[in-house]
């Protein structure tokens, strides 16, 4: 019956949370008030808790309200600036919510390269100089596209002969969550809102390129990486299994950048033996994973040229157990340099063992992932979580349409 009470008079609520107001604050000042100030203020809750709970009208109640509001501003301390302390505590207890939902829930996470594609994607540039069909939408259809589905286009045309000169190396924050890059073309300044990193290598724009008036400087359709949650909660009641699209901390993992996360397939779990056969495919155990093999269904993702047991590119040396792979001609904007690295399977007689409560992942973008086939196996500690839900941009793979 209290309960309906309380649901149908706002006056009772408003009684209810008075008293609970004044409680905690009495509960806070307990240590620097007097016996006699907190048992009246005590006695006056009590009191006012009878008439919440007695069935009294709603005039018994307000005058039983103005009572104890009199007895609390009487022994109760005034706090100074009420309202911004009120206010604060509340920002407080939102960000510790937040924080622990991210902690122990869920974590965001944005995809930032395209080793997992065809399964989530990292940003994509399109250039679209070369496709005089192409047309750049209105305002309000860039709005939306670029609120709503992550595409974002950079249209810019030269208004006078000159030479383009970079101006911002990288992105400049200008305010907080606003950044800015500029170029110009003569001497007509061009200001890029919002733009990823490594912009200008991706657009193809270097310093002395020659352009002409009304020539395209820039014509790009940018597509941001899928944004996705991270369910941490799974794998603190079972173990990953194998197909899993797992996230997992760098720390400890010679050759990858410590202290930030990677988004990977496990496709290999401890004690398993593993190769690669000369047709590129895993072997666990002498089983050989296949596109038809549950979960792998885009794992092998070979292009339109076959070359066994190169991933990254052309080998341009081979030095004893070192590798020297041309990563820039597979991805230029993520491998600029040549770099060497020493591949953990060089042919298909190579049989490696993964250490106990170890695993291996590969990305999906099979000839293009920097994975365990070069960096190896890692702990089951390094595990934070599996891929969840894709909340951004609403696409083809919004939710978990991915999977």
């Amino acid at each position: 019956m209290m309960i309906l009470r309380w649901f149908f008079s706002r006056t009772l609520r408003q009684a209810t949370e008075l008293r609970k107001h004044v409680q905690r604050i009495l509960n806070a000042q307990r240590d620097i008030l007097s016996s006699q100030a907190v048992q009246a203020v005590t006695q006056a809750s009590d009191e006012l808790l009878v008439t919440i709970h007695s069935g009294a009208d709603k005039k018994t109640i307000l005058e039983a309200v103005e009572k104890y509001e009199a007895i609390a501003n009487q022994w109760l301390k005034p706090y100074p600036h009420p309202g911004w302390r009120e206010n604060v505590e509340v920002i407080l207890v939102a960000v510790a919510v937040a924080m622990g939902i991210r902690t122990f829930f869920l974590q965001p996470m944005k995809i930032p390269t395209g080793s997992m594609q065809p399964t989530l994607y990292g940003i994509t540039y399109e250039d679209l100089r070369a496709d005089h069909n192409a047309q750049v939408p209105g305002f309000f259809a860039r709005w939306f596209d670029s609120w709503v589905r992550g595409i974002s286009f950079y249209h810019f045309v030269a208004k006078e002969d000159g030479t383009l000169r970079i101006i911002d190396d990288s992105p400049q924050r200008v305010f907080p969550l606003i950044t800015r890059q500029r170029f110009a073309v003569g001497d007509t300044v061009y200001t890029v809102w919002f733009p990823g990193e490594q912009f200008f290598r991706h657009s193809h724009l270097f310093d002395g390129k020659e352009f002409r008036k009304g020539e395209d400087i820039l014509k790009m359709k940018v597509t941001a990486g899928d944004h996705l949650f991270v369910n941490r909660i799974t794998y603190n009641f079972r173990h990953p299994e194998r197909g899993e699209i797992i996230i997992f901390e760098t720390k400890g993992i010679n050759d990858l950048p410590q202290d930030t996360f990677y988004i990977k397939r496990m496709v290999a779990l401890g004690t398993e033996r593993v190769s690669i056969g000369d047709d590129n495919h895993l072997v666990i155990n002498g089983v050989r994973l296949t596109a038809a093999t549950p979960h792998f269904e885009n794992l092998y993702t070979f292009g339109h040229v076959y070359r066994p047991n190169h991933y990254f590119g052309e080998v341009n040396e081979v030095v004893g157990d070192a590798v020297q792979f041309q990563l820039h001609q597979q991805d230029p904007s993520r491998y600029p340099y040549p770099i060497t690295i020493a591949p953990l399977f060089h042919d298909a007689s190579v049989v490696r063992t993964v250490q106990p409560d170890h695993y291996m992942v590969m990305g999906d973008n099979t000839m293009n992932s920097y994975d365990s086939r070069y960096w190896g196996d890692f702990p089951r500690t390094n595990v934070i979580g599996k891929a969840s839900f894709i909340y951004w941009p609403i696409g083809s793979r919004f939710g978990w349409g991915y999977r």
